[in-house]
């Protein structure tokens, strides 16, 4: 008996012909009909036929490929070659990239388990596409999927037709999907609220975070907070809080959601003048600040003997020897957290690449300085 193909979520069903689905699907790149498509609740369509939400709270195409794709200069699976070649040089990027991969291996061996949500939009060209409203992650997946392994035909995907979406859907679908980082909680916040008030996206504005920005100059009226709290599972003073990363330009939102920086970390950097915020994020970056780390940093130079002690001492942030000093601090506390094995294989790559560098005796000198004053100020004790 002939083995029987295993369900594949890619090629489950026939493609559509070129006059026409035989699903009764619109094709793209045709004259459409001014009738918006008569179509089944669970359908079959190809990732070329969808369009994510430009205004989805939780962003996954990256900033710069986002005005070229959703302006319609290149199409999914060009942004999706952009983003695999961009991997190649960002972490962040990369971390992202290998989840969605995951997920688009995973449709081939064990299908697509979840449909995406949506509704059929007419674009700026009169015609119509699909337009998602949850599991933009699973189209991203296949898109990345079909670019990196060369596929000849296009993924089929299985879509539900709702005849409502709505922002609260997506905001319940991400939080299910994946813990959403601070910056797209304070996004699923701010969506909440205006789709509350009635507000809807503007497809002129050039930036996107202007549109979740509104929602901190609107009045709120009576109820809508207690509305919010089952959606989002929050307290008002934390979505409050949240909503006050907003006030980061947008290439900082962007860096803090890419690498996942917590809203503790943003509350403290906000506290810091404006004009040092972006220094701010990229040392909470390279270096994972906590928020405790971030305050330390962040606060006044204790006064010197003869100084003004009236005058006020502007925050200042760090110079390299306090850089150092931390960062010498964290293996210290590093180190001690491991047991003796783990401490001493450690000890040994960090003595072998020191010697390696050419750093030896450097380090023995440095080394030796330390424990003087270390063992001076205990002595003091």
């Amino acid at each position: 008996m002939a083995a029987k193909k295993r369900y594949n979520a890619f090629d489950d069903f026939p493609a559509a012909s070129s006059n026409g689905s035989k699903l009764g699907l619109p094709e793209l790149g045709v004259e459409q009909q001014s009738e918006e498509p008569q179509v089944e609740r669970i359908e079959r369509l190809r990732p070329s036929q969808m369009m994510p939400d430009r205004f989805q709270p939780r962003r996954l195409l990256p900033p710069s490929l986002r005005h070229a794709f959703f302006s319609g200069r290149i199409n999914c699976y060009q942004a999706a070659i952009d983003w695999l070649e961009m991997a190649k040089s960002d972490a962040g990027i990369r971390t992202e990239v290998d989840r969605l991969l995951m997920m688009g291996s995973s449709f081939n061996e064990h299908g697509q388990i979840k449909s995406i949500t949506g509704t059929w939009v007419a674009n700026s060209a009169g015609e119509y596409v699909f337009q998602i409203e949850t599991g933009e992650r699973r189209f991203w997946a296949a898109c990345l999927q079909y670019a990196s392994s060369g596929a000849q035909e296009e993924p089929l995907l299985r879509v539900e037709v709702v005849s409502h979406p709505t922002r609260q859907r997506q905001v319940l679908e991400n939080r299910h999907a994946e813990p959403p980082s601070a910056v797209e909680q304070a996004c699923e916040v701010a969506s909440l609220i205006l789709a509350d008030l009635g507000i809807q996206p503007d497809s002129d504005v050039a930036d996107d975070y202007e549109f979740f920005r509104q929602a901190r100059g609107q009045r709120m009226p009576a109820g809508l907070w207690e509305r919010l709290m089952p959606i989002m599972q929050l307290t008002r003073p934390r979505m409050v809080q949240l909503l006050n990363i907003l006030q980061f330009p947008s290439n900082l939102l962007d860096q803090a959601d890419r690498y996942r920086l917590s809203e503790r970390v943003l509350r403290e950097v906000l506290a810091t003048p404006r004009e040092g915020w972006e220094r701010m994020i990229k040392l909470s970056v390279q270096n994972q600040l906590t928020s405790d780390e971030v305050a330390e940093i962040a606060a006044p130079p204790l006064p010197t003997e003869g100084a003004d002690k009236g005058r006020a001492s502007r925050p200042v942030l760090p110079e390299p020897g306090r850089q150092a000093a931390r960062t010498f601090t964290h293996l210290i506390r590093s180190l001690d957290e491991l047991d003796d094995y783990g401490r001493d294989q450690a000890m040994d790559e960090i003595a072998d690449t020191v010697v390696a560098k050419g750093n030896g005796d450097e380090a023995l000198d440095l080394l030796e300085a330390l424990a003087n004053l270390i063992r001076a100020r205990l002595e003091r004790r």
